[in-house]
């Protein structure tokens, strides 16, 4: 039986730096069981949604919402510990350590938040549960076969799952993940799609993801939220959303999004 999971609920998020609104007044909602996409033109503001979410910068106005909790109080831990996670653009990963370290070392540092005596003595039941958490998510993103490789002596594509694979180890309850196909290539970027839509479906988790590959986007999103310049222009299903003249013209001059791509979506509805 899948367990349910909380919503994601943003809404009136401002984020201003000085006289600049990066963030202007955006209301957004991403369910859980189901992937939310987030894409616009860079410097959207994108990127500073998620670290307003997570607390890495304050918001001038408006609220972040887990299910039940009000996220804007509390620190980037405290967040993370009420289940929100999140990959970066840069991997923030431990080259000298092996894959199955790094994975390992999400639930660890998950526990560790929550309850800091932990450093100190881990129980039995906990290690336990680090170790087949750590296993089950070594087997979704299929590099369980390379678990003791050193991380820094893999390729850009294996260091993105052993990434993903990091933080779907970790008792998340909803997860923003930030580009995480940069770097990729066609084949792996549909294996990445393959794997972020299998453990959502398994899980029903909820995912928000910021991405500039539409064939990703199109793959996995079953609603996209468009943002430019900080506002939000448009929202609505996927087919729509990309086959939108409002939003094909953000796109003009940076990431476009072309004819073949919105009518290869569109022919999927």
């Amino acid at each position: 039986m899948i367990e349910v999971q909380p919503d994601l609920e943003v809404d009136g998020l401002t984020v201003q730096f000085g006289g600049l609104v990066a963030v202007n007044g955006v209301t957004l909602n991403a369910g859980a069981g189901s992937v939310t996409g987030l894409i616009g033109p860079n410097g959207a503001g994108k990127t500073t949604i998620f670290n307003a979410c997570t607390g890495v910068v304050p918001c001038h106005a408006g609220s972040v919402r887990l299910g039940p909790h009000d996220l804007g109080h509390l620190s980037t831990a405290g967040r993370a510990s009420h289940g929100l996670g999140r990959t970066f653009q840069r991997m923030e990963l431990f080259d000298s350590m092996n894959v199955t370290e790094n994975v390992a070392l999400g639930p660890e540092a998950f526990l560790a938040a929550r309850r800091p005596w932990s450093q100190l003595a881990c129980a039995r039941n906990q290690r336990r549960d680090i170790r087949a958490r750590t296993k089950e998510a070594l087997d979704r993103c299929g590099i369980a076969p390379m678990g003791r490789q050193r991380v820094g002596d893999l390729s850009t594509g294996q260091r993105r799952l052993v990434e993903l694979a990091r933080a779907m180890a970790t008792p998340f309850h909803f997860l923003l993940l930030d580009e995480p196909s940069s770097g990729l290539d066609v084949v792996e970027t549909e294996r990445f799609g393959q794997i972020i839509s299998r453990f959502v479906a398994e899980t029903g988790i909820g995912i928000l993801l910021v991405e500039h590959d539409m064939a990703l986007v199109s793959g996995v999103c079953s609603y996209i939220y468009v943002l430019d310049f900080g506002n939000l222009i448009f929202q609505g299903p996927c087919a729509e959303v990309l086959s939108s003249e409002t939003v094909r013209a953000a796109y003009l001059g940076s990431d476009a999004i072309s004819e073949g791509e919105a009518s290869q979506v569109a022919s999927r509805a």
